[in-house]
């Protein structure tokens, strides 16, 4: 809907705008009332000024009350009012006011045609009605073409002032929507992180104090109680992260485009890793080499989360990280042995994978995750390193 559309809509103009209108038409009303009185006192040989006069004028300046809410009808209203006035033989005036405000309205209205129609008409019938009723001479080509000439200025400013109030308003909405897109994008980027970042630690926790209590059974009561606290804390935690996490990351919202962090800390990554139990592997093919930043960060992150699903989903297992540098992108791939499932039932589903699947996105890659035919899971991530699929 276009910005006039939207103010002559009666669903969307506010109070304050009726309010405006309705001082106008009031204005309107006093003004050629008055004017036409005086002016019908230098024209005694038309229909002198009475009750029929100040009747019609009131309804053809009263109609503008609705002149952005309904500027057809509005404009139907004044011509009527208008055509009725000079039918009658009352005396030349005032009275075009309110038909040129409603003409204009009509045109700012998105209603040009309409207006345009109304013009005609006007132009092929006003000029003519004294010499049809009354017998009085027919107007001179001269003022015709003058009055032809001011119904198409009329016309020419109405609609340039249209134009730019519709560009002011395709230009707010752009402004708008590119605020929501960098609040969108900024959620996500936040609610990545939360994942990413507490995510992985919160699950190393909680693995490694359940890890604590399988394997020293004989522990001091103290110790297990206080083990079993922090195992009990960790999933807590998770589960609220979950829940901040779906407040940030509303359903339908396209990735963002500029993920954020290094590979250069895939060692440290690996070492975490191993203290929780797993017994992870690296591997590289293709010749190592600096990295566009955003390649880089996705590649850590999807890392990170691989591992962290395995941790938490695949039992006791081996995982096995292997980067291939391509000429043009980074294939990234974490398979493990695990007799569990990496990820929840149906592949390729869940926040980590989620979050993994942004990330790709972001950079025009792809992700696959899914079970291996022979046992295991198998996470891989191909990052063009110019960010053009």
């Amino acid at each position: 809907m276009s910005a006039n559309e939207l103010i002559s809509s009666g669903r969307q103009a506010p109070r304050s705008t009726v309010a405006v209108d309705g001082m106008l038409a009031a204005a309107v009303a006093v003004f050629i009332t008055l004017g036409t009185y005086f002016a019908a006192q230098g024209q005694p040989a038309r229909r002198p000024f009475d009750a029929g006069a100040v009747a019609i004028l009131l309804v053809s300046a009263g109609a503008l009350t609705a002149r952005r809410v309904h500027p057809v009808a509005t404009l139907a209203t004044v011509f009527l009012a208008t055509l009725a006035y000079l039918s009658l033989g009352y005396a030349q005036g005032p009275i075009w006011i309110p038909l040129i405000i409603a003409y204009f309205s009509a045109v700012l209205g998105g209603k040009a045609i309409v207006a345009a129609g109304f013009a005609i008409a006007g132009f092929l019938l006003f000029p003519w009605l004294d010499r049809l009723l009354r017998g009085l001479p027919a107007p001179s080509i001269v003022g015709l073409v003058a009055l032809a000439a001011w119904l198409l200025v009329l016309l020419g400013a109405a609609e340039v002032i249209r134009i730019r109030r519709e560009r002011a308003f395709q230009a707010l909405r752009v402004r708008e929507e590119e605020a929501r897109g960098r609040a969108t994008e900024e959620r996500l980027r936040i609610a990545r992180e939360l994942h990413d970042a507490l995510g992985h630690h919160l699950s190393l926790i909680s693995v490694q104090a359940g890890v604590a209590l399988h394997v020293n059974e004989e522990l001091p009561e103290p110790v297990r109680g206080s083990l079993t606290a922090i195992k009990r804390s960790s999933k807590e935690a998770l589960t609220e992260l979950r829940s901040v996490l779906d407040i940030l990351r509303q359903e339908g919202e396209q990735a963002p485009r500029s993920p954020t962090s290094t590979l250069e800390r895939l060692d440290d990554l690996v070492s975490q890793a191993t203290a929780a139990g797993l017994d992870v592997h690296t591997a590289t093919v293709g010749d190592v080499r600096p990295l566009p930043f955003g390649v880089d960060v996705a590649a850590f992150r999807i890392v990170q989360e691989a591992l962290t699903n395995v941790a938490r989903h695949a039992g006791k297992a081996s995982a096995t990280v292997q980067l291939d540098y391509g000429d043009h992108d980074l294939v990234v791939q974490v398979d493990d042995d695990g007799t569990g499932s990496s990820t929840p039932a149906m592949p390729g589903t869940g926040k980590g994978v989620l979050g993994m699947r942004e990330r790709a996105a972001a950079l025009g890659g792809e992700l696959e995750a899914e079970p291996k035919p022979g046992g295991g899971y198998r996470v891989r991530a191909r990052l063009p390193l110019d960010g053009v699929r």
